[in-house]
């Protein structure tokens, strides 16, 4: 949706969370550890996985590109949400507001189609072991790595530069953020073209990949379950990571784009907390906690460290 605007020559209000700048002061020093946690449990992670030899193997290397698009993730809407919190004046320009909504957009689109990719992963690892080397080697995963951007990229961008919106008054938008269903309601034109794009675009770029991890995780169940008892419990271990963050970060996304627009809105700015604030800090303690060569890495480099 490329804005043209012909009406509104400022800047853009992001009415945020509140007026009340006790309560902002308070947001801030949340959402600022928030995203100092956020940084370093990332930036840790792809450091850990780089230094390792040992983890150079595909599992990793998805989450590396995870870890990536956490951190964009977070650093689209986080620091212009810090500096709001902190101001009397929470403004965007359209050309802003235009660039940030649809970078989120496709990094959104593009975690989905990551984690569709390492479930499709863990199927070949558990399902077809003796093929996996074959199936999934070095330049397999740069290959689905570049698919998944390259795809969220056609399906994100081309069809928002396709179809132009004019905004009009009121010039404000009830979020922290430039979401994309708010910015159509500030249009002067008929947007239900728009929102059926968008509607159809959220089922190719959500709910498939959804439906794929799904077919992934009954076929591995399927094959665990054949496994004798001693070996069930360890296949199961190196997937509870990637089930746990499908789960946040799908319900999350789901709740937010699969559902028509209320005039409460309120609640949406909880639904992208957790999508741009919340899961992106939560993945990597996942993903150290859950995995024993992660945590070795770990307590490996901070002894170096001592």
């Amino acid at each position: 949706m490329d804005i043209r605007n012909q009406t509104i020559v400022g800047d853009l209000v992001l009415l945020g969370f509140t007026d009340n700048m006790k309560v902002n002061f308070l947001l801030f020093f949340v959402f600022f550890l928030i995203y100092v946690v956020t940084i370093f449990g990332n930036v840790l992670i792809i450091c850990i996985i780089l230094m390792n030899p040992h983890l150079h193997i595909p599992m990793y290397f998805f989450l590396i590109n995870l870890s990536f698009i956490d951190l964009c993730y977070s650093s689209l809407s986080i620091p212009k949400l810090l500096v709001d919190l902190l101001s009397t004046h929470k403004t965007i320009s359209v050309t802003g507001c235009l660039i940030q909504f649809k970078v989120i957009l496709l990094i959104g689109a593009t975690e989905c189609q990551l984690l569709a990719v390492m479930a499709y992963d863990r199927y070949i690892a558990i399902c077809r072991p003796l093929h996996y080397h074959i199936l999934i080697r070095g330049s397999v995963c740069c290959y689905l790595a570049a698919f998944v951007w390259i795809f969220s990229l056609i399906n994100v961008i081309i069809p928002s530069l396709a179809m132009p919106i004019t905004l009009c008054y009121p010039n404000k938008i009830n979020h922290f953020m430039c979401e994309v269903q708010l910015v159509l309601r500030l249009s002067c034109d008929d947007t239900s073209l728009q929102e059926r794009v968008i509607f159809n675009m959220g089922f190719i770029v959500l709910l498939l990949p959804f439906i794929l991890i799904l077919v992934s995780y009954i076929c591995i169940i399927s094959s665990v379950l054949k496994i004798q008892s001693a070996g069930r419990s360890k296949a199961f271990s190196t997937c509870t990571s990637h089930i746990t963050v499908v789960t946040m970060f799908f319900g999350a996304q789901m709740m937010t784009y699969f559902r028509p627009l209320t005039e409460s809105l309120n609640q949406d700015k909880y639904f992208f907390i957790f999508c741009v604030m919340i899961s992106p800090t939560l993945n990597p303690l996942i993903y150290s906690l859950n995995n024993r060569e992660v945590k070795k890495s770990i307590l490996k480099l901070s002894l170096q460290l001592q």
